[in-house]
């Protein structure tokens, strides 16, 4: 009977961490002009944080990214907003999908804040319940690749680019912002 139930509980164990290894690939579903999905996740300072409700009343740059490998991408989007003096909120999203991974998502988070400022902290949401959703939204083929969006006033989604960072994208960027 013991072996059994070990059995049966390795198996379901194995089933688990397969499934939540599962890679999915989805092409991005972002349309320009509407507004932003709605999204739960949660400051690294601990702060609850619903999008779009808690954007709303300024532009703001959303920098998703969906792999540890894709933090390359955003930090060049980083300074290359900050070296353009680039006038806008900007928050880095790590939308995690793998069921298990929320499991640890405290361990997660604490490893992140490790690696951040605390004064920053506010402006790194981790999205895990809602990571499949997210990445269904943007799109996760080449993970690697920040998902950047700029969002109006209203989270309005105004200016979308998941091709890796380039000197032309982050003109297009600031183009549109100053549009608005």
């Amino acid at each position: 009977m013991q072996t059994y139930f070990f059995k049966s509980v390795l198996l379901l164990v194995s089933a688990l961490l397969l499934s939540a290894c599962s890679s999915y690939t989805y092409d991005q579903q972002v349309e320009l002009n509407t507004q932003l999905i709605n999204i739960e996740g949660e400051a690294l300072d601990g702060t609850p944080v619903s999008l779009p409700d808690d954007i709303i009343g300024q532009p703001a740059v959303l920098l998703f990214g969906y792999v540890h490998r894709s933090q390359f991408d955003i930090d060049r989007w980083l300074i290359g907003l900050d070296q353009t003096q680039t006038d806008v909120a900007i928050y880095e999203l790590p939308a995690i999908k793998n069921p298990f991974a929320r499991m640890f998502a405290d361990n997660i988070d604490d490893s992140m804040r490790e690696g951040i400022p605390r004064e920053l902290w506010s402006d790194v949401i981790t999205i895990y319940k809602d990571g499949d959703k997210v990445q269904r939204y943007t799109g996760n083929i080449k993970p690697k690749n920040a998902r950047v969006l700029l969002v109006d006033a209203q989270a309005k989604v105004v200016y979308f680019y998941d091709r890796g960072f380039s000197v032309a994208a982050l003109n297009e960027l600031r183009q549109t912002l100053n549009q608005l």
